[in-house]
């Protein structure tokens, strides 16, 4: 998987949302609220050519105290809004 170009991270008054890239591409209903723990993943998956469930899964346990299964869980629950939004893909 990877993250699709054209969409970037931002931090607007404290919340992580991703919108598209450019101000002529800018459509604010489609603008996406990210927690903390997925802002962690964008940031670090954006440069990455391709991941998979297990880097990310990774990348949780490296950085947060959670057990394997609940971030492999969590990580699961993420890819497939991604999926949803269009913001990722194979």
């Amino acid at each position: 998987m990877k993250i699709k170009k054209g969409f970037e991270i931002q931090n607007v008054c404290g919340e992580h949302i991703i919108v598209p890239a450019g101000a002529e591409n800018i459509d604010y209903s489609k603008i996406i609220s990210l927690n903390e723990t997925a802002a962690y993943l964008w940031e670090n998956l954006t440069e990455k050519a391709s991941f998979t469930i297990d880097d990310m899964t990774a990348l949780l346990l490296a950085e947060y105290d959670v057990e394997e299964s609940i971030a492999r869980e969590d990580c699961e629950m993420i890819v497939e809004r991604w999926k949803e939004m269009e913001l990722i893909e194979k």
